[in-house]
C-alpha cells in the first residue's frame, strides 16, 4: 500500500471522529469506533514495520479484538438493557462537531511540528494519533451516557496505540495486548454495571448516580 493510500485511510479515521461527535445513536457510534480500531490496528502492516511471526500474531489478534470482540460485546450489552439512543449530552452535537473540526486542525498543526524520522513520509499518522487521543478525552467529558463514555475511552486507547506505532517501540505489541485485555475486562464489568443502573434508574444517564447516598 502506498503512502498516499495510508494517508487516505487515516483521513477517513479523522472523518469518523467528526461523525462520532455528531452521532446520537449508540449502534452507529459503536460501528465508528470499530472502524477506527480496525484501521489503527492494520497500520503496522503498511508503515514498513518488520513483521516477525510473533508481531504478526499480535497484530492480527489486535484487529480481531478491536474490530470484532469489543464492539460485539458492547452491542450485546446495550441490547440487553434496551438502549439505542444517547441521553442529551453535556455539549450539544453541533457544538461537538465544531470542536472536532478545531481538534483536527490543531492536531495537524502539532503533528507538523514534530519530527519523527521513522514515519516522516506519513504526514497524517501523528495528527491522527493526537486527534484520537483528544477525541476520546472529549467523549469522556462531554457525554453522560455510560456506554458513550466507555467508547470514548476506547477511542483514546486507539490513539495511544497509534502513538506507539509511530514511535515503533519493540515491546509495543506486548504492552498493547495487556491494555486490550484490560479493556475487555472493563467491557464485561460495564455490562453488569449497566444492567444494575438500568434496573435502578430505568436509564443509563450517569448524572443519576449523584443521587446515590452512602
Amino acid at each position: 500500500m502506498t503512502i498516499l493510500q495510508v494517508d487516505t485511510i487515516l483521513t477517513l479515521v479523522l472523518l469518523s471522529i467528526l461523525f462520532s461527535f455528531g452521532s446520537s445513536r449508540l449502534p452507529r457510534l459503536i460501528k465508528l469506533v470499530a472502524f477506527q480500531g480496525i484501521v489503527v490496528s492494520m497500520i503496522p502492516f503498511f508503515t514498513g514495520h518488520d513483521m516477525t511471526l510473533e508481531g504478526l500474531v499480535f497484530t492480527i489478534t489486535t484487529i480481531i479484538i478491536r474490530g470484532i470482540i469489543i464492539p460485539v460485546s458492547i452491542y450485546t450489552a446495550i441490547n440487553k438493557v434496551d438502549i439505542k439512543r444517547e441521553v442529551e449530552p453535556i455539549i450539544g452535537y453541533h457544538a461537538s462537531i465544531v470542536c472536532g473540526l478545531l481538534l483536527i486542525v490543531a492536531a495537524t498543526w502539532i503533528g507538523r511540528q514534530l519530527n519523527i524520522s521513522a514515519i516522516k513520509d506519513y504526514t497524517l499518522l501523528v495528527p491522527t494519533a493526537i486527534a484520537l487521543l483528544v477525541a476520546g478525552m472529549f467523549l469522556l467529558m462531554s457525554r453522560r451516557n455510560a456506554i458513550a463514555m466507555l467508547l470514548g475511552y476506547i477511542v483514546m486507547e486507539n490513539g495511544i496505540y497509534l502513538v506507539g506505532t509511530a514511535i515503533s517501540v519493540r515491546v509495543r505489541h506486548i504492552v498493547e495486548f495487556g491494555i486490550l485485555l484490560d479493556i475487555l475486562a472493563g467491557v464485561m464489568i460495564m455490562a453488569i454495571i449497566l444492567q444494575n443502573i438500568k434496573r435502578t434508574f430505568d436509564d443509563v444517564d450517569t448524572a443519576h448516580l449523584r443521587s446515590l447516598k452512602e
